[in-house]
Parts: structure tokens; sequence; C-alpha cells
């Protein structure tokens, strides 16, 4: 028995093609919230991102790409744990399968904890770059170190800071910045996104990996325009400019993603969207990339 058949609901929202292509992409959602600490609710976020992504248009004639005549294949979400170690474990065992496959993968969860069983899969030298308003660098937060508070420092803690590029960050504590710069952690900061240097950097970090995974945090972005978070953070990112930085990544291979922390009991709807967008976008310049006709 494989760990998809033990640890997934087999039960698909996003609507698929009706031809039998080979799917070019792979998603399964993580209902995992267990360690919030301020506005419980992303455990739900996964099917609404989906809903969302069946109701946008997914058509991108930038990259002359219509995903409404490719496969996406939806597994459903995970078995629901409110322990973190059990998450954890679960999700790296999944993900491992799951690259077997040599397909783009995306993560809908759920919280951001969720990242250390998912990228940690992959290979050590895949690249990993954070949209994020938080660090994320705590030792541990509520008396736990598996938290959502605590995920990026426990990448560091096993695999270095090499790969890792954090973009965005513009909340945390004075114990996260010491660690920030012991460790050389790179970054790409608010102030630098807003200035226009956000992309040309990202752009310059990214070069140097073959493959990458990218992580996005929805708080990342000003709660204008992503209200539906559960940590939101004043003076953010636009929209716009997160889509510049993604657009920036165009002809890279992004072989893993993740879009998390979404919370829609506080969403109007344009956060959901968002998630969605991102989603769409990331298939359509990987297909662009690879000629997919």
């Amino acid at each position: 028995m494989s760990f998809l058949d033990l640890y997934m609901n087999r039960n698909p929202m996003i609507t698929a093609s009706s031809d039998d292509s080979e799917p070019v992409a792979i998603v399964f959602g993580i209902p995992f919230d267990s360690t919030h600490s301020y506005k419980p609710g992303c455990r739900f976020g996964p099917d609404v991102i989906r809903d969302a992504f069946n109701n946008i248009e997914i058509f991108h004639p930038q990259f002359g790409i219509d995903l409404e005549s490719v496969n996406i294949e939806d597994l459903g979400n995970t078995t629901h744990t409110v322990v973190a170690s059990e998450m954890i474990d679960m999700v790296g065992k999944i993900t491992k399968e799951l690259i077997e496959k040599k397909r783009q993968l995306f993560i809908l969860g759920g919280e951001h904890s969720l990242t250390f069983g998912t990228y940690m899969s992959f290979p050590k030298e895949t690249g990993y770059v954070v949209f994020d308003a938080h660090y994320d660098l705590r030792d541990e937060f509520a008396n736990t170190k598996l938290s959502h508070a605590a995920y990026l420092r426990r990448i560091v803690e096993q695999r270095g800071a090499d790969n890792i590029l954090h973009v965005g960050a513009r909340a945390f504590v004075k114990e996260e910045l010491e660690f920030l710069k012991k460790n050389n952690i790179k970054t790409i900061s608010d102030k630098q996104v807003r200035e226009g240097n956000g992309p040309k950097m990202l752009k310059d970090f990214t070069s140097s990996f073959d493959s990458m995974y990218a992580s996005f945090d929805l708080d990342v972005l000003d709660p204008a325009y992503a209200p539906g978070v559960g940590n939101p953070e004043a003076a953010g990112m636009t929209s716009r400019e997160l889509f510049d930085l993604i657009y920036s990544l165009e002809n890279k291979n992004i072989t893993g993603v993740d879009i998390v922390e979404l919370n829609p009991q506080y969403d109007n709807g344009a956060t959901a969207s968002i998630a969605a967008k991102i989603m769409s976008t990331l298939i359509a310049m990987n297909l662009s990339r690879l000629n997919y006709k």
C-alpha cells in the first residue's frame, strides 16, 4: 500500500479536462492549523482555494497557455490530525512519493508548519524562496518547536541557509533577527520590494539553482489585498508587487509550491482568488517553459 492510499481522502475538487492526457501538475491539501497563534481556521483553506481556482479565468495569453485544456490531478486532502509531528511525518512521506512522479507539485494549506514536511522531502540542492510577512525563526512558540512560527528555523538547523531566500518580512521579534544574521539567511526586505528592486534580486538569487521550491504565506500581502489570513500584518506588499516577483521566475524550474495560511472565515473572496491565481500562473509558467502544446 502506498502512502497516498493510506493518507489521502481522494476527494478531488479541481475540475480537470475531459481528455486522457497525462496530468501536468499534482495538487493536494493539508487541513492543519493546530499551532495557530492568532486566528484559527486555516485548516479550511485548501478547499476554498480549489473553489476559487474552479471559478477564475485560467487562460494565460502572455504564456500561450490555456489551463482549461490540461489535466491537473487533485488528490484531495490528507487525513486530519491535530498533532504537528504526525502531520509533518505524514506529509513528508506523501511528498517523497509524489516527487517520484516528476510533475510540478502544489500543496495547499493549512498553516505554514507543513513546509517543514514538504520542502525537506525535496532534494537538498533545491532552492527555497518563501514570501512571508514573518521570518518564522523562533526557537519555539507556545512551548512547541514544531510551530508555524518556528518551521523555518527547523529547516535551517537541518539543512543550513545557503539555499534559502526570504522575501517580504515586516514583523518579527529580536530573537528571530539575531538567528537570521547569525546564519546569514538571505532576504529581500519589504522595503526593497516597495522600491521596485525585488524582481531583479529574486532573479539573481534563483539563477544558481536548477530547481526551486516556492512557499507563499498569503500574509506577505497587505490585509487590504489579503484579509483572510491567520496572522495579518499591516503595511505589506500589493498583489501586483507579488505577481511581479512571481513573473521574474518565468524561466525557472519550480518543482514544488505551497500556498498557506488562507483563513476563509476572515476572507471576502480576495485572498482565495489570489491564492488560486498564484497556482494557475505558476502552472502556466512551467508549461510555457517546457514549450507545452
